[in-house]
């Protein structure tokens, strides 16, 4: 397995609560309905990023989360456009997050103590981190590096020793990583998880209306596939 994809997974204890509360995340402005299946000639159209935030978005996603044997990736999930769409909701917006000061540097334990809404913590660590890749690599931007290199960039930034001046290097890494694992798992009704896809692997049923008879079955594995909000079968 990538070690990539290892790290990500021994993390997943995270993810439920994320998902759980998806619905309190402006849910009001995403669409109720899965977005409709586009063709390789009718790309998603980000309406919050602009095109560079775009590139570095695809870009990072796909390193944080590679397709590999064991399923797809976070590109195959849609996990850019998940993103993309949740930008646009009261919570990205920061409408639901306490952004008064004091302003200080804190333990984990305590959460964000920053002044920057989740959507600005993104656009603020994109343009830093592309600022930084250009002054270490000869004026290219994140998405123009090859795949080693974003890799040792992500690395840099989720240990905090990347410099990005406007921003800690370490709370945007954590808020890109949060957002991309949303997408990855989410119900696809919010552009991520395309196909289930992500349910599929892990074998997790989804919205069955009861699957009660194997809470406690650890010895194989679930044996229907998912079925997301608006019915329909994985």
């Amino acid at each position: 397995m990538d070690p990539r994809r290892r790290i990500f997974f021994r993390k997943l204890p995270f993810v439920p609560a994320a998902l759980a509360g998806l619905g309190a995340c402006g849910d009001e402005k995403v669409p109720a309905t899965a977005p409709a299946e586009r063709s390789p000639a009718q790309p998603y159209a980000p309406t919050f990023f602009s095109t560079t935030e775009w590139e570095f978005l695809v870009a990072a996603c796909s390193r944080l989360i590679p397709a590999d044997e064991h399923g797809p990736g976070a590109i195959e999930c849609g996990v850019p456009e998940f993103i993309d769409r949740h930008m646009n909701t009261p919570y990205a917006a920061g409408e639901i997050w306490y952004l008064q000061g004091p302003f200080l540097e804190a333990s984990k334990h305590f959460g964000y103590q920053g002044r920057l809404a989740p959507r600005d913590i993104l656009r603020v660590g994109i343009r830093a981190m592309d600022t930084a890749c250009a002054s270490a690599h000869d004026g290219k931007r994140f998405a123009q590096l090859n795949s080693t290199q974003q890799d040792e960039i992500l690395q840099e930034a989720e240990a905090g020793k990347l410099a990005l001046g406007d921003i800690g290097a370490k709370v945007f890494f954590d808020q890109l990583l949060q957002e991309t694992r949303f997408g990855y798992f989410s119900d696809p009704k919010y552009g991520g998880n395309r196909n289930m896809g992500a349910w599929k692997m892990i074998g997790y049923p989804g919205m069955r209306a009861d699957y009660t008879d194997w809470v406690g079955v650890r010895d194989q594995p679930y044996p229907l596939p998912p079925v997301d909000l608006s019915g329909q079968r994985g």
